[in-house]
């Protein structure tokens, strides 16, 4: 019984360090490279299309209502096609981490949330991939999440940000 045992706890500690040295980039690196393409792809709609801010900036949170249009169509632009970039690289993350969620926070309120919700059970309708009526801010509010994770926790060792870090003895 004593052996099983200890071939079991051994069998345990090897595979918790396993998962240790995995989470120490596959993580960061995924959670990197999908708000990479969603932003990327994103940014080149954008880029490629027409600009239809002017059709929905009154819904724009201050300040950003009152910010030419343009001005607000460019910077959406680039943020989502160069932070998009940086993600790959996982360079300057936690600061586009921050940066795309504001985008993302100006978005949804704007585009996503139920415009006139007038009850809890009408904006739980909005929670969804759907456009229905109630709005459809499943998939930034997720995004937010992924960028808080990010933020908080890094690129992880797999990018620029833990070379750069290493270089200069910080970890």
């Amino acid at each position: 019984m004593n052996g099983l045992t200890n071939v079991v706890l051994r069998g345990d500690e090897r595979l918790r360090e396993l998962f240790i040295w995995m989470g120490s980039f596959l993580p960061g690196l995924l959670l990197r490279l999908i708000l990479a393409f969603e932003y990327i792809q994103s940014g080149l709609e954008k880029y490629h299309g027409d600009n239809w801010f002017g059709d929905i900036q009154m819904q724009f949170p201050f300040p950003f209502n009152v910010i030419p249009v343009d001005v607000s169509w460019f910077m959406a632009t680039w943020f989502e096609l160069l932070g998009g970039a940086l993600l790959v690289l996982g360079l300057g993350t936690r600061y586009v981490a921050l940066s795309l969620i504001v985008l993302t926070f100006v978005a949804t309120y704007a585009v996503h949330l139920p415009m006139q919700w007038h009850s809890l059970g009408e904006l739980w309708m909005g929670y969804a991939v759907s456009d229905d009526g109630f709005g459809n801010y499943k998939l930034p509010l997720l995004f937010i999440i992924m960028f808080l994770a990010l933020a908080g926790y890094g690129p992880g060792r797999l990018s620029l940000d833990h070379l750069i870090a290493r270089r200069r003895g910080l970890v």
